[in-house]
């Protein structure tokens, strides 16, 4: 009878922890990104979904997706307002979604971190608006990063170096410009297919952080890289405004407060990469060399000019991003 008895105590706690699991299942929330394994985005995105877990005591699972598994940077805008993918990661791109993002697209624009960190805290509103004006929702900010440029036909000194490349960038209009300006011919192409592009030759070079560059292993097929730093390209915590708005309270207050706090290590882990991976590009035999940055604020002016003219309160939105510089 004792035997009996301990089975069946067992046995109910057994159950009870099923129970539980089960229950911790009930909330699953599916996140995809275009990062590669090994990418900021990847240590970013897995960093979140861990906080997200540990905050919620296992009761929200946030599942990750990397490498464009559920979509490019596009695809996954559109899969969000349907309600099929939870939250993306767009960076870039969010110029196509609204003007206001185009600020960011303005070379040289913002400084460092502690920067971006401001304008975060400023103009946060303005860019809440912009999204949900359009269906969606910034539930935190990461980071792509300090963008620079490889390529197979020469070092980048000065803009004039760009004559003739043929460049992919991501789909933004004001980076098409900028590079259109410099003399480059940019093309914009899905994250995905630009290291066959470049392998091939159908892409002399690209423009990204070295995080980028160095998990989708573009120094294979790479000759030079060109230290630029010509945009800082902030990356977005995104979900649908409609689906989040859906989530009970207590789940939107983990996933916002995880926003937070994971950002910390994003920036953190974004700052040693930037270290660690120029060492990794260099040792694949890339030649490196330091452009003058001088030379391409000069020659940027049109592209803020534009901005300011074409873009309804363009002029004060980037008064107010470089007032925040210092």
């Amino acid at each position: 009878m004792k035997i009996l008895r301990s089975l069946a105590a067992s046995a109910a706690v057994l159950s009870a922890a099923v129970t539980a699991q089960v229950q911790a299942a009930d909330v699953t929330l599916k996140f995809g990104h275009v990062g590669a394994p090994g990418s900021l985005f990847e240590a970013s995105v897995n960093a979140y979904a861990q906080c997200v877990n540990d905050e919620s005591n296992g009761k929200i699972e946030v599942q990750t997706f990397g490498s464009s598994q559920l979509g490019k940077d596009k695809e996954l805008l559109q899969k969000l307002k349907l309600g099929q993918v939870d939250f993306a990661l767009p960076s870039s791109v969010m110029s196509s979604v609204s003007d206001e993002f185009g600020v960011f697209e303005m070379p040289y624009i913002i400084k460092d971190r502690e920067h971006m960190k401001r304008v975060q805290a400023e103009l946060g509103d303005t860019f809440q608006a912009a999204a949900q004006a359009k269906g969606y929702h910034i539930v935190g900010y990461f980071e792509n990063g300090f963008r620079h440029i490889t390529n197979n036909t020469r070092p980048i000194n000065v803009p004039s170096d760009l004559e003739g490349v043929k460049l992919r960038t991501p789909k933004s209009k004001w980076r098409l410009k900028m590079f259109k300006l410099y003399g480059a011919n940019p093309t914009p192409m899905a994250f995905s297919e630009v290291f066959t592009a470049l392998k091939t030759g159908v892409m002399d070079g690209q423009e990204n952080p070295y995080a980028q560059i160095a998990s989708a292993k573009f120094q294979e097929v790479q000759k030079y890289l060109s230290i630029t730093g010509h945009v800082y390209t902030p990356a977005y915590i995104l979900s649908s405004k409609k689906h989040f708005d859906k989530q009970p309270a207590d789940v939107r207050k983990v996933l916002n407060s995880c926003a937070a706090s994971t950002q910390t290590f994003v920036y953190r882990k974004a700052a040693a990469l930037e270290t660690e991976l120029l060492d990794v590009i260099k040792a694949a035999g890339v030649q490196v060399n330091t452009a003058d940055n001088a030379a391409f604020v000069r020659g940027s002016k049109p592209v803020y000019d534009e901005f300011a003219s074409s873009v309804e309160g363009g002029a004060e939105l980037v008064k107010r991003v470089q007032s925040l510089a210092n």
